[in-house]
């Protein structure tokens, strides 16, 4: 991994790991799908100049438009407002090591809808470990105390089992477009803001304005950085390490997470909060483990 790769690496794993807490500051002052509509419109404003200054935008992409819309929902709306609604209820370490999940969501749904991806016994192991972590964490069978941590892992799962799904639709039908990277990402964007612009209420919204430190964290933290900076970082370690290389990324965030929930805020995060984590990402890293002989891109 050459060093400019290795920082976009970092860099990618710290602006993602980040997210959740400042979800939680700002979700104090509006609503989630508020956020998602700030942060989605703020980042699609860098992606769009990218691709504008690199010339990779087309109107004849506008055909594949259909294409765009569903992973404007699945990749973007649905995925950022479940996991925004998940962290306002949820300390925001345990939101973080959740959506480490996102690999398995990806594996059960390429196995359900692809017909090349196959269920074997390495990849079960792997999920049933992933899923009893999500439980682990959740606790659904302790008293009505925990009835936000249950709606909260809801919601997490709903954010992370949307950005699986997108990964196979994306597979089977954008990718074989072979459009460039920053504008698929600019029309992903820019119909996920017409989409939430047209569903989110809009009253109260300037309540983020009463805190200039939560503004700024919305407006930089989640839309330029979170949001347009990470797609131009994940792009840029995909052209530089390869897809397989680019995925490792998501491992880092869960760790942030919990590490920035500890340290710095000071979160209640107990031992078997720690050991579920432990066994999302063990679930995970069986999932992506090579099979001997297996060619690594």
């Amino acid at each position: 991994m050459n060093r400019l790769a290795f920082l976009a690496w970092i860099s990618l794993g710290v602006i993602w790991g980040s997210n959740f807490i400042i979800v939680k500051w700002v979700v104090e002052y509006i609503s989630p799908l508020q956020i998602v509509l700030v942060r989605v419109t703020l980042g699609f404003l860098p992606i769009f100049l990218y691709a504008v200054v690199s010339r990779q935008l087309r109107v004849a992409h506008l055909a594949y438009s259909r294409h765009f819309v569903v992973m404007a929902c699945l990749a973007a709306a649905i995925y950022y407002y479940g996991f925004a609604r998940g962290t306002s209820l949820l300390p925001s370490g345990i939101a973080g090591a959740i959506s480490g999940a996102v690999p398995l969501f990806s594996v059960i749904a390429a196995v359900i809808f692809l017909s090349d991806e196959k269920l074997d016994r390495r990849r079960i192991i792997g999920v049933l470990i992933g899923l009893l972590g999500i439980v682990a964490i959740a606790r659904p069978l302790e008293s009505d105390a925990r009835s936000a941590s249950i709606e909260g892992a809801f919601f997490m799962v709903m954010g992370s089992l949307s950005l699986g799904l997108s990964f196979v639709y994306a597979r089977r039908f954008v990718t074989p477009l072979c459009l460039p990277a920053a504008a698929l990402a600019t029309y992903q964007l820019g119909f996920a803001s017409l989409i939430l612009l047209a569903l989110t209420p809009l009253e109260g919204i300037q309540g983020i304005v009463v805190d200039t430190r939560a503004a700024i964290e919305l407006i930089v933290g989640l839309g330029l950085l979170g949001t347009g900076v990470a797609y131009i970082l994940y792009y840029f370690i995909i052209d530089k390490l390869g897809a397989v290389g680019a995925s490792s990324v998501t491992y880092l965030p869960p760790v942030v997470a919990m590490l920035i929930a500890v340290l710095l805020v000071g979160e209640p995060i107990n031992l078997l909060d720690w050991a579920a984590a432990a066994l999302i990402l063990g679930g995970v890293l069986l999932l992506h483990r090579p099979k001997p002989g297996a060619r690594v891109e």
